[in-house]
């Protein structure tokens, strides 16, 4: 099984979470790191496993290489995708709009068919209000980081998720046999 990470970074710290992320898969789940900057996102359709990272900045808005391929997104046929999602954000700073970046990107992939794994709870995060929250509020619809305020908490999430996401790929290995 083929891995892209897929993210985009302006001060580096969504890239910097990224190559941790890509450290804690070896062996049979290797991933493959592409900053949306310099890589097509279309190229994405070449993986049976995706991972987006994104980061909300200021007013609950979209990394600007993000957003300068956000049209591409309605583009892509993920139908048959599997796709796990990580956000930045700052939750004192702007905690109205906490890890909003990455709802938007979460209800984007899934109105072009993907199928998401990766939630996280919300447990442990102090914010007003986020739009990556699930419909029943109890998590993140995927790994929440706050390198500004929880960075001491950033390598144990990540650890944490990691082993998730292989639970969870697992899980659907085991369906379709």
């Amino acid at each position: 099984m083929n891995i892209g990470l897929f993210y985009g970074s302006t001060t580096c710290y969504t890239e910097i979470a990224a190559e941790k992320i890509q450290q804690h898969f070896t062996d049979d789940l290797t991933v493959e790191l592409f900053n949306i900057k310099e890589t097509p996102l279309k190229d994405c359709q070449n993986f049976d496993l995706l991972i987006f990272g994104i980061s909300t900045w200021d007013y609950g808005e979209i990394q600007e290489d993000w957003e300068s391929h956000w049209p591409e997104i309605a583009d892509l046929d993920l139908s048959n995708k599997v796709i796990a999602l990580f956000g930045m954000g700052d939750q004192i700073g702007y905690t109205d709009w906490f890890q909003d970046a990455l709802g938007m990107l979460h209800q984007q992939v899934t109105a072009q068919g993907a199928y998401c794994i990766g939630y996280w709870p919300n447990q442990g995060y102090e914010f007003a209000q986020s739009k990556a929250l699930t419909s029943d509020q109890t998590e993140f619809v995927g790994l929440a980081l706050d390198e500004d305020n929880q960075y001491d908490l950033s390598d144990e999430r990540i650890a944490t998720w990691c082993q998730q996401i292989k639970s969870e790929i697992e899980q659907l290995l085991s369906q379709d046999d």
